[in-house]
């Protein structure tokens, strides 16, 4: 599944990756009153795009002057998924492929508000990753 990027996210992409060190497999700005970056990152490659203390992430924060979300990238659809919703606690995905693709997330009551964000921002952001990576329509809690 190909993924295309406009000239600004694609310049984003190239700073992270001079700053931290670590390529950029997808980005994209969120939110509409206030823009954030998500970055989907390489597999096992995080905490290392993060730095010591979030000293490198708040590094390249200070450089493009707007917050940015990392998202660890994943080869499997249900890990992909559940990495979105981070950090809520995600017990299980579920993919079902009748008229849609939905991937049904089972996360502790406790983390709901934390998989949906502020506004519906993370789980919103979820279904968009989804879908461009995986084909996913739609990102359901259970």
């Amino acid at each position: 599944m190909g993924i295309t990027l406009d000239d600004d996210t694609r310049q984003y992409l190239a700073t992270f990756e001079d700053v931290t060190g670590v390529n950029g497999r997808d980005c994209i700005v969120t939110g509409e009153r206030e823009s954030r970056l998500l970055i989907v990152v390489e597999t096992d490659r995080i905490g290392e795009a993060i730095g010591p203390g979030g000293r490198t992430v708040t590094r390249f924060e200070k450089q493009i002057d707007m917050p940015v979300r990392l998202v660890e990238g994943a080869d499997d659809p249900e890990e992909f998924v559940a990495n979105a919703l981070a950090p809520a606690a995600v017990y299980n995905v579920t993919i079902s492929e009748n008229d849609d693709t939905v991937a049904y997330v089972e996360v502790a009551r406790e983390d709901r508000g934390v998989a949906i964000g502020s506004s519906g921002r993370r789980i919103d952001a979820a279904r968009r990753l989804a879908e461009r990576h995986f084909g996913i329509d739609d990102v359901q809690l259970i």
